[in-house]
């Protein structure tokens, strides 16, 4: 998968990651993947959801309200329905948003003995949380 900064509080950050994930893992494993890789503080609200765009109304929301992103996983997520794409909202206030996409039409079978995800490339500088804030 890969997972771009898309916006959020400081919108000059460019950062990237390519990360193999078990396709049984569920969006909330997913969202302690990226707050791992982007190290954050994970002490904010977060949502995934499915949309044309990243502002479109018109969308597929996964949350803590409604249990989903805990039920749904990668597998029942994929393939998205033509034209969208899939969204990671932390932090309502900050409002970071990553843009996730499969890197591949078929996953990989998962190796036996490995631990995932895995992180397999990454570029760019990560952002701050709090950039700004004195501690």
């Amino acid at each position: 998968m890969k997972i771009v900064l898309w916006s959020g509080y400081c919108d000059e950050i460019s950062w990237e990651s390519k990360i193999e994930i078990d396709s049984s893992s569920t969006l909330d494993d997913l969202h302690f993947a990226i707050q791992e890789y982007i190290q954050f503080d994970n002490d904010h609200l977060y949502e995934f959801y499915t949309s044309r765009n990243e502002r479109s109304y018109k969308r597929t929301r996964y949350s803590e309200e409604d249990d989903l992103i805990y039920e749904t996983t990668l597998e029942m997520l994929y393939p998205l329905k033509k034209g969208n794409s899939l969204f990671y909202l932390f932090d309502y206030g900050d409002h970071w948003v990553f843009k996730i996409t499969r890197t591949r039409k078929k996953p990989f079978e998962p190796l036996v003995g490995v631990e995932y995800p895995i992180l397999i490339e990454e570029s760019g500088k990560k952002p701050v949380q709090y950039s700004g804030f004195e501690e």
